[in-house]
């Protein structure tokens, strides 16, 4: 093993180089790595990880939201029936699961950074494809496969952006970076209620596409995850990427020191599978212990969370056109209000999460969503204001807990199973989505849009219920809590 070589300050205050024992066993070695790279404080290293995945994030949410504001168009054009709609909007879901499945394994064997740029490049030559397509089995055909490259992308960018994260303020910068696909679903909202009536549907797919492809080769540029080779054994690798971001805090910190000794804690016993960097994790070791429980609540929380904010998202346009009789522009401009009011409670929820918790956070969202949903289903329905104002803040609640998924599921599993933890949990999402909107065709058409609501409610008591079982995470390195 070569000498570990750390920069200290000297006498007159300059760094300057000076060996650590002459050998220094891995665990040693990888425990001193991931405590300096816990010592560098927010930097341009952090910042271009966070806006290069969160550009890949973005087109994530737009790619996903898309089909839903060209629906109304194709509605009238190809004459699809309620059932349809629904399949249609499910086909992205299915191949999202296949999608979150594969490339959350991929990344643990191959590393984040080329898994993130591949699932990208195939979200944004299907989007293309969708552009193309000229019929309805063309383009379920063309959502499907795309939706392979959406599901890939999200768990694989949340493992990568959680492993960059201190412990201190993990869930500020997280959010700020997963911010970006409200954002990115809001910008659907605003550019198919501006673009699609004048230029037609199929600008959303160009628009979602022809930018993905650049995107995809600037992710690929990105430096490896640390964690991620630190796991591997990889750490002269993990080192030079490590040193570069103490380099990049020099320059924007000028009394920054690299950390030359871990500290204790950092030395303490590792957590199953640390002490061997290279041993691979398998899907059935998340219900083992002890994982299991963490596991099956992460699981229940997805499932509910999206069940109920998908399956709004995608249908409000439809319902307002076709229900509510309002005209095309007005439908999707009603629409794209819960993508905005998502925004701003994120927003919030950035600076928050950090104190309140992430345990605390999701069960009130899921309890006022809840209230804001029955509200509809029991008398709200009747007018199509009280509809508006009422789904669209149930939609920007809960909402939240979606944002705030993604940042707790990669901090309870350990690096070597970050990204198929994660990529499991988001494997029922999509599921969740998938049947959600083909229940709400259904539902719709036999008992009413109440029906609709009623059920939304219920999905939402399930996930406060299962809310109370959450660990909490916040100011825990992600060494600790996987101990």
């Amino acid at each position: 093993m070569q000498d570990d070589v750390s920069l200290l300050p000297g006498a007159s205050g300059a760094a300057i180089a000076r060996p650590q024992a002459a050998v220094i066993d891995d665990p040693q070695r990888a425990a001193l790595l991931t405590a300096r790279m816990e010592h560098i404080p927010f930097c341009r290293w952090h910042m271009r990880a966070r806006i290069v995945m969160g550009s890949a994030t973005f087109l994530d949410a737009f790619d996903a939201l898309s089909l839903a504001f060209v629906l109304p168009i194709l509605v009238r054009l190809w004459g699809l029936s309620p059932l349809d709609i629904g399949w249609l909007i499910a086909a992205s879901y299915i191949g999202q699961l296949a999608g979150a499945l594969l490339f959350s394994a991929l990344a643990e064997a191959r590393g984040r950074v080329p898994s993130a740029a591949l699932a990208t490049a195939i979200m944004s030559i299907m989007s293309l494809g969708c552009a193309l397509a000229g019929n309805l089995p063309m383009l379920f055909a063309c959502r499907l496969l795309q939706g392979i490259g959406v599901g890939g992308e999200m768990p694989v960018a949340a493992a990568y952006i959680s492993e960059f994260s201190r412990a201190k303020g993990r869930g500020r910068f997280f959010l700020l970076y997963e911010m970006i696909f409200p954002i990115g679903l809001m910008a659907a909202g605003q550019i198919g209620t501006v673009l699609v009536p004048l230029l037609g549907w199929k600008t959303m797919f160009l628009i979602g596409g022809i930018p993905g492809l650049i995107i995809a080769v600037l992710v690929m540029r990105l430096p490896e995850s640390p964690r991620w080779l630190i796991a591997r054994g990889r750490l002269d690798e993990a080192q030079t990427i490590i040193e570069a971001g103490e380099a990049s805090a020099r320059r924007k910190h000028p009394d920054f020191r690299p950390l030359a000794v871990a500290p204790a804690a950092a030395l303490a016993p590792l957590p199953p599978g640390a002490a061997n960097p290279g041993q691979r994790s398998r899907w059935a070791e998340l219900l083992r212990r002890p994982y299991r429980s963490r596991t099956l609540v992460a699981w229940a929380l997805w499932a509910c969370a999206f069940f109920v904010a998908n399956s709004l998202n995608n249908w409000m346009p439809t319902l307002y056109h076709t229900v509510y009789g309002l005209e095309l522009g007005d439908a999707l401009r009603a629409a794209s209000m819960t993508n905005v009011a998502q925004v701003a409670l994120l927003l919030v929820c950035a600076f928050c999460v950090d104190r309140v918790g992430r345990r605390n956070w999701t069960l009130a969202s899921f309890l006022v969503g809840a209230g804001l949903l029955a509200a509809l289903a029991f008398g709200g329905t009747g007018s199509l204001t009280e509809v508006i104002v009422l789904a669209t803040l149930s939609y920007g609640v809960v909402g939240s807990v979606n944002a705030v998924l993604y940042l707790y599921t990669p901090e309870i599993y350990p690096t070597r199973m970050r990204a198929i933890g994660t990529g499991l949990a988001t494997s029922w999402l999509r599921l969740a989505s998938a049947v959600g909107p083909a229940l709400v065709g259904l539902m719709v058409g036999q008992h009413g849009i109440a029906s609709v609501f009623a059920m939304f409610a219920g999905v939402a008591v399930v996930g406060a219920l299962a809310a109370t079982r959450m660990i909490e995470t916040r100011g825990r390195q992600l060494e600790d809590i996987a101990r």
